[in-house]
């Protein structure tokens, strides 16, 4: 009989000495989904088939990030360099390349199948001066800066849509943003998430004592609940697990001289 235990984040994990039951499923296959623009199109993306990475989704925050950027690209997008982080599908940016975004870099880890999905989504939404690249968070940036007419002076706008969950990439993450952001104070880098996992929701807000802590000042600008939560048998406070919630991050005034 197999082994089973919590870990320190209250997941659930087995010994190896036998396979869960479940274990040798087929493999899910690649999936599609839509979403509305405000001007009433819809956007068809394609997702990844079951991946460990979790690109086999369209996550709550992805779609909200997609709709205040669109209701705010004047202030956010129009004529901005852009860089999404741990993308997926890839929504928020291609909108931001439909809101005339002058240049678009949309990353995710650098997994073939992933950064291909990306690269299709880009084929079909027929935009230009977008790029998918693969992107290790806290690695060299050189290779995805180079992608701008500017390469050190970094990009105007960062997005990050549900990544806070990873608690043990937070340094990682805010290593990335600190490489990647131009440094004025027009910069932005916008971190939307959700709890879904409410017990642990301080750990999710963690992230932005190390943001504080690395020169940025950190700013609540949205919370909006959701008409569903997204995984429906999971445990924890629903309220919590409907709603998403986005900060703004930019650079201390004196992180930009």
């Amino acid at each position: 009989m197999a082994n089973v235990f919590e870990d320190d984040e209250g997941l659930i994990q087995t010994s190896l000495f036998r396979e869960p039951a479940d274990y040798f499923q087929k493999p899910k296959v690649p999936s599609k989904a839509t979403h509305c623009l405000k001007s009433g199109e819809l956007i068809e993306l394609d997702l990844v088939g079951h991946n460990p990475l979790w690109g086999h989704l369209l996550w709550n925050a992805g779609r909200t990030i997609a709709d205040f950027l669109e209701e705010n690209s004047s202030t956010f997008v129009s004529g901005k360099a852009v860089l999404e982080l741990g993308a997926g599908a890839g929504l928020p940016g291609l909108v931001c390349a439909l809101n005339g975004a002058s240049r678009v870099v949309i990353t995710d880890y650098p997994d073939t199948e992933l950064i291909e999905n990306i690269q299709s989504n880009i084929t079909r939404c027929d935009v230009k001066d977008v790029s998918s690249i693969g992107l290790l968070w806290g690695s060299d940036t050189h290779e995805v800066k180079a992608l701008l007419e500017e390469p050190e002076a970094g990009f105007d706008l960062l997005i990050l849509a549900d990544l806070l969950f990873n608690h043990s990439e937070h340094g990682k993450l805010v290593q990335t943003i600190q490489e990647t952001l131009r440094k004025s104070n027009t910069a932005h880098a916008l971190v939307f998430f959700t709890p879904y996992r409410p017990w642990l929701m301080e750990k999710d807000l963690g992230f932005f004592d190390l943001a504080d802590g690395a020169g940025f000042s950190v700013s609540l600008i949205l919370e909006k609940v959701m008409e569903k939560v997204l995984f429906e048998e999971d445990p924890g406070d629903e309220l919590l697990r409907r709603t998403v919630y986005g900060y703004d991050l930019q650079w201390k005034l004196d992180s930009c001289s």
